[in-house]
Protein backbone atom coordinates (compact mmCIF):
# COMPACT_ATOMS: atom_id res chain seq x y z
CA UNK A 1 0.00 0.00 0.00
CA UNK A 2 0.95 3.33 -0.99
CA UNK A 3 2.21 5.34 2.40
CA UNK A 4 1.45 9.15 1.25
CA UNK A 5 3.27 11.97 3.21
CA UNK A 6 1.89 14.33 5.82
CA UNK A 7 1.40 18.06 5.66
CA UNK A 8 3.39 18.05 8.82
CA UNK A 9 6.27 16.13 6.48
CA UNK A 10 5.48 18.02 3.18
CA UNK A 11 5.57 21.89 5.35
CA UNK A 12 9.82 20.81 5.49
CA UNK A 13 10.03 21.88 2.02
CA UNK A 14 7.80 25.02 2.24
CA UNK A 15 9.09 26.29 5.67
CA UNK A 16 11.77 29.14 4.44
CA UNK A 17 8.64 31.00 2.27
CA UNK A 18 5.77 30.14 4.68
CA UNK A 19 6.21 31.24 8.52
CA UNK A 20 4.97 28.48 10.81
CA UNK A 21 1.85 30.62 11.91
CA UNK A 22 0.30 30.34 8.22
CA UNK A 23 0.60 26.49 8.07
CA UNK A 24 -2.43 25.51 10.06
CA UNK A 25 -4.61 27.47 7.90
CA UNK A 26 -3.27 24.89 4.33
CA UNK A 27 -2.44 21.86 6.73
CA UNK A 28 -6.37 20.09 6.86
CA UNK A 29 -6.80 20.76 3.12
CA UNK A 30 -3.48 19.61 2.21
CA UNK A 31 -4.58 16.12 3.98
CA UNK A 32 -7.44 15.78 2.49
CA UNK A 33 -6.19 16.29 -1.00
CA UNK A 34 -3.46 14.13 -0.69
CA UNK A 35 -6.25 11.76 0.04
CA UNK A 36 -8.46 12.37 -2.76
CA UNK A 37 -6.08 12.15 -5.49
CA UNK A 38 -5.31 8.47 -4.26
CA UNK A 39 -9.05 7.78 -4.30
CA UNK A 40 -9.85 9.12 -7.61
CA UNK A 41 -6.93 8.45 -9.40
CA UNK A 42 -6.47 12.23 -9.85
CA UNK A 43 -3.35 14.28 -10.67
CA UNK A 44 -2.94 17.98 -9.91
CA UNK A 45 -1.01 20.18 -12.38
CA UNK A 46 0.66 23.46 -11.33
CA UNK A 47 1.87 26.42 -12.73
CA UNK A 48 5.31 28.02 -11.77
CA UNK A 49 2.83 31.07 -10.24
CA UNK A 50 1.05 28.91 -7.70
CA UNK A 51 1.83 29.68 -4.13
CA UNK A 52 3.96 26.97 -2.48
CA UNK A 53 1.75 25.50 -0.22
CA UNK A 54 0.31 24.39 -3.63
CA UNK A 55 3.17 24.04 -5.99
CA UNK A 56 5.39 22.09 -3.20
CA UNK A 57 3.37 20.32 -1.42
CA UNK A 58 0.15 19.03 -3.80
CA UNK A 59 0.53 19.22 -7.40
CA UNK A 60 2.01 16.20 -9.13
CA UNK A 61 3.32 18.52 -12.24
CA UNK A 62 4.34 21.41 -12.40
CA UNK A 63 6.43 24.00 -14.54
CA UNK A 64 5.31 26.59 -17.18
CA UNK A 65 2.51 26.71 -20.09
CA UNK A 66 4.68 24.80 -22.25
CA UNK A 67 6.07 21.50 -19.48
CA UNK A 68 2.35 21.52 -18.21
CA UNK A 69 0.64 21.42 -21.44
CA UNK A 70 3.63 18.21 -22.83
CA UNK A 71 2.86 16.64 -19.30
CA UNK A 72 -0.95 16.79 -19.86
CA UNK A 73 -0.29 14.99 -22.96
CA UNK A 74 1.35 12.10 -21.25
CA UNK A 75 -0.74 11.70 -18.00
CA UNK A 76 -2.68 8.61 -17.14
CA UNK A 77 -4.72 10.14 -14.61
CA UNK A 78 -8.47 9.30 -15.06
CA UNK A 79 -8.93 13.38 -12.96
CA UNK A 80 -6.79 16.42 -14.08
CA UNK A 81 -7.19 19.62 -11.65
CA UNK A 82 -5.41 22.47 -13.42
CA UNK A 83 -4.20 24.59 -10.59
CA UNK A 84 -3.88 27.71 -12.79
CA UNK A 85 -5.90 29.86 -14.96
CA UNK A 86 -8.31 28.74 -17.68
CA UNK A 87 -6.68 28.82 -21.12
CA UNK A 88 -4.17 25.83 -19.37
CA UNK A 89 -7.19 23.87 -18.12
CA UNK A 90 -8.55 24.09 -21.80
CA UNK A 91 -5.25 23.39 -22.93
CA UNK A 92 -5.05 20.09 -20.93
CA UNK A 93 -9.10 19.03 -22.09
CA UNK A 94 -7.33 19.64 -25.81
CA UNK A 95 -4.72 17.14 -25.38
CA UNK A 96 -6.63 14.88 -22.99
CA UNK A 97 -10.51 14.74 -24.41
CA UNK A 98 -11.55 11.95 -22.97
CA UNK A 99 -10.44 12.51 -19.10
CA UNK A 100 -12.34 14.97 -16.91
CA UNK A 101 -10.45 18.15 -16.67
CA UNK A 102 -11.45 20.43 -13.30
CA UNK A 103 -10.27 24.33 -12.50
CA UNK A 104 -10.55 25.05 -9.56
CA UNK A 105 -12.22 28.33 -10.14
CA UNK A 106 -14.01 29.12 -12.54
CA UNK A 107 -12.99 33.04 -13.24
CA UNK A 108 -9.32 32.91 -12.82
CA UNK A 109 -9.02 34.08 -15.59
CA UNK A 110 -6.06 35.94 -18.06
CA UNK A 111 -5.74 39.82 -19.18
CA UNK A 112 -4.07 38.10 -22.54
CA UNK A 113 -7.02 35.58 -22.96
CA UNK A 114 -9.19 38.58 -23.07
CA UNK A 115 -7.22 40.85 -24.84
CA UNK A 116 -8.23 39.01 -28.28
CA UNK A 117 -11.39 36.87 -29.85
CA UNK A 118 -11.67 34.64 -32.49
CA UNK A 119 -13.49 36.96 -34.72
CA UNK A 120 -10.47 39.60 -33.87
CA UNK A 121 -8.12 36.99 -35.64
CA UNK A 122 -10.19 36.39 -38.41
CA UNK A 123 -10.07 40.15 -39.15
CA UNK A 124 -6.03 39.59 -39.09
CA UNK A 125 -6.49 36.64 -42.01
CA UNK A 126 -8.40 39.04 -43.47
CA UNK A 127 -6.18 41.99 -43.22
CA UNK A 128 -2.75 39.77 -44.13
CA UNK A 129 -4.32 37.31 -46.20
CA UNK A 130 -1.47 34.15 -46.46
CA UNK A 131 0.13 35.16 -43.30
CA UNK A 132 0.50 32.45 -41.06
CA UNK A 133 -1.03 32.77 -37.54
CA UNK A 134 1.43 31.95 -34.23
CA UNK A 135 -1.06 31.62 -31.33
CA UNK A 136 0.18 32.16 -27.61
CA UNK A 137 -0.92 29.16 -25.54
CA UNK A 138 -2.41 32.60 -22.97
CA UNK A 139 -5.51 32.20 -25.08
CA UNK A 140 -9.11 30.93 -25.27
CA UNK A 141 -9.22 27.14 -27.45
CA UNK A 142 -11.48 29.51 -29.73
CA UNK A 143 -8.90 31.78 -30.03
CA UNK A 144 -6.32 28.80 -30.71
CA UNK A 145 -9.16 26.95 -32.71
CA UNK A 146 -8.64 30.18 -35.88
CA UNK A 147 -4.73 29.63 -35.46
CA UNK A 148 -1.77 27.61 -37.27
CA UNK A 149 0.06 26.98 -34.49
CA UNK A 150 0.37 27.77 -31.19
CA UNK A 151 3.74 28.76 -28.94
CA UNK A 152 4.79 29.44 -25.37
CA UNK A 153 7.42 32.11 -24.38
CA UNK A 154 9.71 29.63 -24.01
CA UNK A 155 9.57 28.10 -27.65
CA UNK A 156 8.29 30.98 -29.29
CA UNK A 157 11.49 32.02 -31.53
CA UNK A 158 11.82 28.46 -32.53
CA UNK A 159 7.84 28.08 -33.70
CA UNK A 160 8.76 31.04 -35.74
CA UNK A 161 11.16 30.23 -37.35
CA UNK A 162 9.86 26.59 -37.75
CA UNK A 163 7.30 27.90 -40.32
CA UNK A 164 10.17 29.08 -42.99
CA UNK A 165 8.20 32.12 -43.66
CA UNK A 166 9.34 35.97 -43.72
CA UNK A 167 6.27 37.42 -42.37
CA UNK A 168 4.07 36.19 -39.11
CA UNK A 169 1.11 37.30 -37.15
CA UNK A 170 1.73 36.74 -33.39
CA UNK A 171 -0.97 37.16 -30.97
CA UNK A 172 -1.80 37.98 -28.08
CA UNK A 173 1.02 39.64 -26.84
CA UNK A 174 2.54 42.79 -27.87
CA UNK A 175 5.78 42.45 -25.95
CA UNK A 176 6.54 38.96 -26.34
CA UNK A 177 6.40 39.60 -30.14
CA UNK A 178 8.73 42.45 -29.94
CA UNK A 179 11.00 40.35 -28.14
CA UNK A 180 11.09 37.65 -30.75
CA UNK A 181 11.38 40.07 -33.51
CA UNK A 182 14.51 41.38 -32.04
CA UNK A 183 16.33 37.97 -32.29
CA UNK A 184 14.67 36.88 -35.41
CA UNK A 185 14.81 37.86 -39.09
CA UNK A 186 11.39 37.25 -39.58
CA UNK A 187 9.15 40.09 -39.22
CA UNK A 188 6.09 39.83 -37.16
CA UNK A 189 3.12 41.40 -37.08
CA UNK A 190 1.55 41.87 -33.44
CA UNK A 191 -1.54 42.34 -31.56
CA UNK A 192 -2.11 45.02 -28.62
CA UNK A 193 -2.27 42.37 -25.52
CA UNK A 194 -0.57 42.71 -22.41
CA UNK A 195 0.08 40.91 -18.97
CA UNK A 196 -1.27 42.66 -16.59
CA UNK A 197 1.90 41.68 -14.37
CA UNK A 198 4.44 41.81 -16.57
CA UNK A 199 3.56 45.11 -18.29
CA UNK A 200 3.81 46.86 -14.87
CA UNK A 201 7.78 46.60 -14.93
CA UNK A 202 9.82 48.97 -15.71
CA UNK A 203 13.75 50.21 -16.36
CA UNK A 204 13.83 52.37 -13.71
CA UNK A 205 12.73 49.25 -11.32
CA UNK A 206 15.47 47.42 -12.56
CA UNK A 207 17.88 50.44 -12.17
CA UNK A 208 16.25 50.94 -8.30
CA UNK A 209 16.26 47.10 -7.93
CA UNK A 210 20.37 47.45 -8.94
CA UNK A 211 21.28 50.56 -6.86
CA UNK A 212 19.50 49.24 -4.00
CA UNK A 213 21.18 45.29 -4.01
CA UNK A 214 24.68 45.81 -5.57
CA UNK A 215 25.57 42.71 -7.58
CA UNK A 216 21.90 41.80 -8.28
CA UNK A 217 21.68 39.30 -11.24
CA UNK A 218 18.12 40.49 -12.88
CA UNK A 219 16.17 37.86 -14.94
CA UNK A 220 13.19 39.00 -17.04
CA UNK A 221 10.25 37.13 -18.45
CA UNK A 222 9.75 38.27 -21.78
CA UNK A 223 6.15 39.32 -21.49
CA UNK A 224 7.96 42.28 -19.92
CA UNK A 225 8.04 45.42 -22.30
CA UNK A 226 11.22 45.47 -24.72
CA UNK A 227 12.87 48.00 -22.54
CA UNK A 228 13.07 45.65 -19.48
CA UNK A 229 14.09 43.02 -21.40
CA UNK A 230 17.28 45.20 -22.46
CA UNK A 231 18.09 46.20 -19.03
CA UNK A 232 18.11 42.96 -17.69
CA UNK A 233 21.05 40.16 -17.83
CA UNK A 234 19.14 37.40 -18.74
CA UNK A 235 15.00 37.04 -20.29
CA UNK A 236 13.67 33.64 -20.29
CA UNK A 237 10.18 31.72 -19.54
CA UNK A 238 9.44 30.71 -16.12
CA UNK A 239 11.28 27.54 -16.82
CA UNK A 240 14.33 28.95 -18.29
CA UNK A 241 14.87 31.78 -15.26
CA UNK A 242 14.77 28.55 -12.87
CA UNK A 243 16.72 26.71 -15.04
CA UNK A 244 19.20 29.80 -14.72
CA UNK A 245 19.23 29.97 -11.27
CA UNK A 246 20.42 26.17 -10.55
CA UNK A 247 22.79 26.28 -13.24
CA UNK A 248 24.76 29.70 -12.45
CA UNK A 249 23.72 29.84 -9.03
CA UNK A 250 23.94 33.89 -8.40
CA UNK A 251 24.77 35.17 -5.12
CA UNK A 252 21.33 37.30 -5.25
CA UNK A 253 18.72 37.25 -7.82
CA UNK A 254 15.31 38.98 -9.04
CA UNK A 255 12.58 37.47 -11.05
CA UNK A 256 10.80 40.34 -13.20
CA UNK A 257 7.88 38.68 -13.18
CA UNK A 258 5.04 36.73 -10.45
CA UNK A 259 6.19 37.00 -7.28
CA UNK A 260 5.41 33.24 -6.41
CA UNK A 261 7.82 32.22 -8.80
CA UNK A 262 10.62 33.74 -6.50
CA UNK A 263 9.22 31.26 -3.80
CA UNK A 264 8.64 28.58 -5.55
CA UNK A 265 12.49 28.45 -6.74
CA UNK A 266 13.84 29.66 -3.85
CA UNK A 267 12.28 26.71 -1.67
CA UNK A 268 14.61 24.58 -4.18
CA UNK A 269 17.60 26.87 -4.17
CA UNK A 270 18.52 27.62 -0.64
CA UNK A 271 21.69 29.20 -1.33
CA UNK A 272 20.49 32.04 -3.43
CA UNK A 273 19.18 35.24 -2.34
CA UNK A 274 16.01 36.28 -3.77
CA UNK A 275 14.93 40.07 -4.17
CA UNK A 276 11.08 39.94 -4.64
CA UNK A 277 9.06 42.73 -6.54
CA UNK A 278 5.97 41.75 -5.59
CA UNK A 279 3.84 41.91 -8.55
CA UNK A 280 0.80 39.40 -7.87
CA UNK A 281 -1.32 37.85 -10.47
CA UNK A 282 -4.60 37.93 -9.09
CA UNK A 283 -6.23 35.20 -11.84
CA UNK A 284 -3.90 32.55 -10.63
CA UNK A 285 -4.44 33.90 -6.61
CA UNK A 286 -7.81 32.46 -6.99
CA UNK A 287 -6.21 29.03 -6.90
CA UNK A 288 -6.76 27.89 -2.94
CA UNK A 289 -5.83 24.58 -1.54
CA UNK A 290 -9.54 24.99 -0.41
CA UNK A 291 -11.05 24.92 -3.12
CA UNK A 292 -8.76 22.27 -4.85
CA UNK A 293 -9.86 19.41 -2.10
CA UNK A 294 -13.51 21.18 -3.16
CA UNK A 295 -12.35 20.44 -7.08
CA UNK A 296 -11.52 17.14 -5.93
CA UNK A 297 -14.23 15.92 -3.62
CA UNK A 298 -17.44 17.74 -5.86
CA UNK A 299 -16.02 17.78 -9.62
CA UNK A 300 -16.07 21.36 -9.69
CA UNK A 301 -15.71 22.74 -12.26
CA UNK A 302 -15.37 20.79 -15.19
CA UNK A 303 -13.79 22.04 -18.09
CA UNK A 304 -15.76 21.59 -21.48
CA UNK A 305 -14.95 22.45 -25.40
CA UNK A 306 -17.39 22.65 -28.18
CA UNK A 307 -16.01 20.12 -30.40
CA UNK A 308 -15.85 22.17 -33.33
CA UNK A 309 -13.52 24.21 -31.56
CA UNK A 310 -11.71 21.44 -29.98
CA UNK A 311 -10.50 19.69 -33.24
CA UNK A 312 -8.62 22.52 -34.69
CA UNK A 313 -7.71 24.19 -31.39
CA UNK A 314 -5.57 20.81 -30.98
CA UNK A 315 -4.48 20.75 -33.86
CA UNK A 316 -2.45 24.27 -33.76
CA UNK A 317 -1.14 23.01 -30.13
CA UNK A 318 -0.04 19.77 -31.01
CA UNK A 319 1.75 21.18 -34.11
CA UNK A 320 3.24 23.37 -31.32
CA UNK A 321 4.11 20.14 -29.50
CA UNK A 322 5.80 18.37 -32.53
CA UNK A 323 8.45 21.12 -32.64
Amino acid sequence: MTVLPSAAYLYERVRRVIPPIEWPAFSNDIEAILALKRERNAVILAHNYQTPEIFHCVADIVGDSLALARRAAETEADVIVLAGVHFMAETAKLLNPDKKVLIPDMEAGCSLAESITAADVRLMRQRYPGVPIVTYVNTSAAVKAESDICCTSGNAKAVVESLRVPRVIMLPDEYLAKNVAAETAVEIIAWKGHCEVHERFTPADIRELREGNPGVVVLAHPECPPEVVAEADFSGSTAAMSDYVGREKPARVVLMTECSMSDNVAVMHPEVDFVRPCNLCPHMKRITPANIRAALAENRHEVRIDPGIAGPARRAVERMLAI
